[in-house]
């Protein structure tokens, strides 16, 4: 930074970009790395081994498993707190407050930018350790395939399970009963003879009764209509004369007009 302003300067590494931000998340060197490699600090990376050197996990040593740039924050395995509801999550630490015991050699370009002016010798030594952290990477990560197929074979193992079991019931359904199997299988079969002898005349009641119902009612109904009353003969046959009778009388208008006709 170019300012001596310190507001300048907080402005300048809130607002940072990344990548100036990366370089900034350096820590330092222990003493035979630091001989070794001839650099006093170097930017942190995944799978580093640090110790802690400030906080109350000082002297804690363990691997990195993330490093956060945009926070400035690194979590170390094994660093861990607990909140208030009892879960526990990895402590962050600031890079400056780590020393770096083992470098992380499996990338090419951080290797490249290590052996800058160095001699041939530690080159090899470099290229050495390079290779069986990569060999040992790989181990790893077969383990972790392994177990991943394990548990994906697990699920599939106990649904088969089940079916076995089933031929066994059936097998045992298939031996030949004993005495005391025979007789209780032949109450058994009595008490259910029985309990549907029971249930049938339980119906047939249901059906007598609900026919008794019946009668009931249409007999209910005979009685409320009226009886209709016996209409003497006689009394009919005068009521259709007497229309008829009506009917063929002729009005005295039409009389008078047939007579003045003939006239």
């Amino acid at each position: 930074m170019k300012s001596i302003k310190s507001r300048k300067q907080r402005k300048a590494y809130f607002n940072a970009p990344l990548h100036k931000r990366r370089k900034w998340m350096s820590s330092h060197l222990e003493e035979n790395l630091l001989l070794k490699y001839d650099l006093r600090r170097v930017p942190v990376v995944k799978g580093d081994t640090v110790r802690a050197m400030r906080g109350s996990f000082k002297g804690h040593e363990g691997k990195v498993s993330h490093v956060n740039v945009r926070r400035r924050q690194v979590e170390v395995e094994g660093l861990v707190m607990t909140k208030a509801d009892g879960k526990k999550i990895a402590k962050p630490i600031h890079a400056s407050n780590l020393l770096i015991t083992k470098l992380n050699l499996t990338d090419r370009w951080r290797r490249e930018k290590l052996e800058r002016d160095l001699s041939e010798d530690v080159k090899k030594d470099i290229e050495r350790e390079a290779e069986e952290q990569i060999s040992e990477a790989e181990e790893e990560q077969e383990k972790v395939e392994e177990v991943e197929k394990a548990k994906e074979k697990a699920p599939t193992e106990e649904t088969e399970k089940p079916a076995e079991k089933i031929e066994e019931v059936e097998e045992e359904t298939e031996k030949p009963k004993t005495e005391l199997e025979q007789k209780t299988g032949e109450r058994k079969g009595e008490t259910e003879t029985k309990s549907k002898k029971i249930e049938e005349g339980k119906t047939e009641e249901k059906s007598s009764d609900k026919a008794k119902k019946e009668e009931k009612l249409e007999t209910e109904k005979t009685k409320e209509k009226p009886a209709e009353k016996s209409k003497p003969k006689g009394t009919e046959d005068k009521k259709t004369t007497a229309k008829k009778k009506n009917v063929k009388k002729t009005p005295a208008k039409t009389v008078k007009r047939k007579e003045e006709k003939d006239k």
